[in-house]
């Protein structure tokens, strides 16, 4: 392998073109070498914009390319499992798009192709990486607000009303992956999960579905097994959420409606002693979380690093989903299926 991975991207989707492909060419370690797309034509203004060299006219010939290391996959979430699974046998690492799969089910298949090739392959959670995360989860680790005991989050926005009117786009399509509790819930579960350092032991869930069947409002609460609990909304038809607080038996941790994606600004959060109405704001200086993400992702498949964000959590993040779903469609209290 060279001194920089070169990188494969299959798709143009927004995403890769505004978040992902300068993020790697922006890193230290990696280079965009390939960009793979249906339209070709279409892709001429990003590959010039972010110096790539070649355009090829399909996903194939990307994975066909020897001097590929690793490839992103910014697909729509239906097209996850087949494309890694692919891109494993041809023999590149993966960096797939969050959510890592449609269910549990297809996040094993896609661990068990990464286990056989050899390969690393992760989901794209790029807030994991900010400054601003990592303090905070070092803070709550070391008990900076005692004990913590819930985590409430929302990830929100309005996906449009001619969207909505026609269904003309893949998040509104249950038949490829579509939703709002795969599309911005699964920052949530993450989430909670993370910061909490636990698996849930039940979740419940109420759901909103569009005319097409996908749902488009949710709200749900994860019961931890240490009488933590984390409450959480999604939606697409509401106006911007983008927050999350976390509170503890000591204090509480408060981010504004930056939480997950605060670009390249100063981010900030604030802490508030347990009695207090009015916290401590602290300021962490502008970092670009998918520049981050893509050298972490370089690093570990130059064997610098293990995966900050293992396939296996994935896959529990997967199972959680997986109940939130079910506990919205029955008006259960579901516990997940850890396996």
């Amino acid at each position: 392998m060279s001194e920089k991975v070169k990188w494969g991207i299959l798709g143009n989707a927004t995403i890769a073109r505004v978040c992902v492909i300068p993020a790697i060419q922006k890193s230290r370690n990696g280079m965009v070498h390939a960009l793979g797309t249906r339209s070709p034509a279409a892709a001429g203004e990003v590959a010039a914009k972010n110096n790539i060299l070649y355009i090829y006219g399909g996903y194939e010939a990307v994975l066909a390319d020897p001097e590929i290391d690793a490839v992103y996959i910014p697909l729509p979430n239906h097209l996850h499992l087949p494309w890694t699974v692919k891109a494993l046998q041809a023999g590149k690492h993966v960096l797939c798009e969050k959510p890592l799969a449609c269910n549990a089910r297809e996040a094993r298949t896609m661990a068990e192709a990464a286990a056989e090739a050899g390969l690393l392959l992760m989901e794209a959670f790029m807030y994991r990486f900010h400054p601003r995360s990592q303090r905070i989860k070092q803070l709550i680790a070391d008990g900076f607000i005692g004990t913590p005991c819930l985590v409430r989050s929302a990830f929100c926005y309005h996906i449009g009303e001619e969207l909505l009117a026609t269904a003309d786009n893949y998040r509104l399509r249950p038949d490829m992956g579509g939703g709002a509790l795969l599309d911005v819930g699964c920052y949530s579960v993450s989430l909670a999960r993370w910061l909490l350092d636990a698996e849930p032991a039940a979740v419940q869930a109420q759901a909103i579905c569009h005319q097409g069947g996908a749902d488009v409002h949710v709200a749900g609460t994860l019961r931890f097994p240490n009488s933590e609990l984390a409450a959480f909304e999604a939606s697409f038809i509401s106006a911007l959420q983008q927050t999350y607080t976390v509170v503890g038996s000591d204090g509480a941790i408060e981010l504004p409606h930056d939480a997950f994606i605060p670009w390249e600004n100063d981010a900030r959060f604030s802490v508030r002693e347990r009695t207090q109405e009015k916290g401590t704001e602290y300021v962490i200086p502008g970092a670009d979380e998918y520049q981050l993400m893509v050298e972490h992702f370089s690093d570990a498949i130059q064997g610098n690093t293990g995966l900050a964000v293992p396939v296996e959590d994935s896959i529990c993040t997967m199972q959680v989903l997986d109940a939130l779903a079910e506990a919205a469609k029955t008006g259960c209290t579901i516990t997940p299926s850890y396996s």
